[in-house]
């Protein structure tokens, strides 16, 4: 029995079209990182305990990427708008897709280091 290959070429619409890096991982002219600080926004860090320990940014709060699902309680009740880091910007757009979800304002501000330079 012959199988047809119903594979297509992946199609982007409008708004997908001019998502680049930068749209992945959360910074887009809605949301910029300018604007969150203003609004008092807190800084969380998803790395391990460990990583954090290294180095960070002053006044963050370190809640790991594994432990984001049972501190969403916690982190609403502390009722600000969130930019998540990490050390290179995956784990912390991970955090901000688990916590919009839940309804959080909130950007991916990429790796530690570079946020803690534009702050």
């Amino acid at each position: 029995m012959s199988h047809k290959n119903n594979l297509r070429p992946h199609t982007f619409d409008q708004k997908s079209k001019g998502m680049g890096f930068f749209s992945f991982l959360g910074f887009n002219k809605k949301n910029n990182l300018q604007e969150f600080i203003a609004k008092g926004a807190i800084i969380i860090d998803v790395r391990t305990p460990a990583e954090y320990a290294s180095g960070h940014i002053p006044g963050s709060k370190n809640i790991p990427l594994d432990n984001i699902k049972e501190q969403i309680e916690n982190i609403k009740k502390l009722n600000k708008p969130v930019i998540a880091c990490c050390r290179s910007g995956i784990r912390s757009s991970q955090a901000v897709s688990i916590l919009k979800q839940h309804n959080f304002e909130c950007i991916n501000g990429g790796s530690w280091d570079s946020l803690q330079h534009k702050l």
